[in-house]
């Protein structure tokens, strides 16, 4: 079989179709390495006692805040606190910054940051959870005074 040069319409093609696979799999590339930085798993508190959870790692830990573990710094916005996931396992959470207003002991939340070698969570951010069944009092109050009662409710009361 006897290769000739290649003809030049030919070449151009074939350098615009490896041009282009060049530069998908460079996009295809990227694009993953941005989603792999930007991955923060989250564990639970039993999770991180059990050594699941990566050290020096940007993850998200999270549970209820147990009571009288709250410990605030009196010269800066350093506050440390226990997350338990009420079965046992607790983790301390070391947070410097001023904290969400729903943050309370017996309170949820889920603070990012990193987990350092002695076991601390060295948290970035600090979120408070709120109740699902949460309503502000106005549409509470609303509801309540549009719903009409049936007969059934006034059966019993006095008259």
């Amino acid at each position: 079989m006897k290769f000739g040069k290649m003809k030049p319409q030919r070449r151009n093609r074939l350098m615009i179709v490896g041009l282009l696979v060049v530069s998908v799999g460079s996009a295809v590339g990227l694009a993953l390495m941005a989603l792999n930085e930007n991955i923060n798993l989250f564990y639970s508190p039993a999770q991180i006692v059990q050594g699941e959870a990566p050290t020096n790692t940007t993850i998200r830990a999270g549970g209820m805040v147990l009571d009288n573990s709250v410990q605030r710094s009196k010269t800066d916005l350093r506050v440390n606190f226990v997350v338990s996931d009420m079965q046992g396992a607790n983790v301390t959470i070391s947070y410097v910054g001023i904290l969400p207003d729903l943050f309370r002991e017996g309170q949820g939340v889920i603070a990012r940051g990193q987990l350092n070698d002695q076991g601390v969570f060295i948290a970035e951010e600090v979120l408070a959870k709120h109740d699902e069944n949460y309503m502000p009092p106005e549409i509470a109050q609303t509801l309540a005074g549009s719903q009409k009662k049936s007969p059934a409710d006034f059966q019993g009361t006095p008259l």
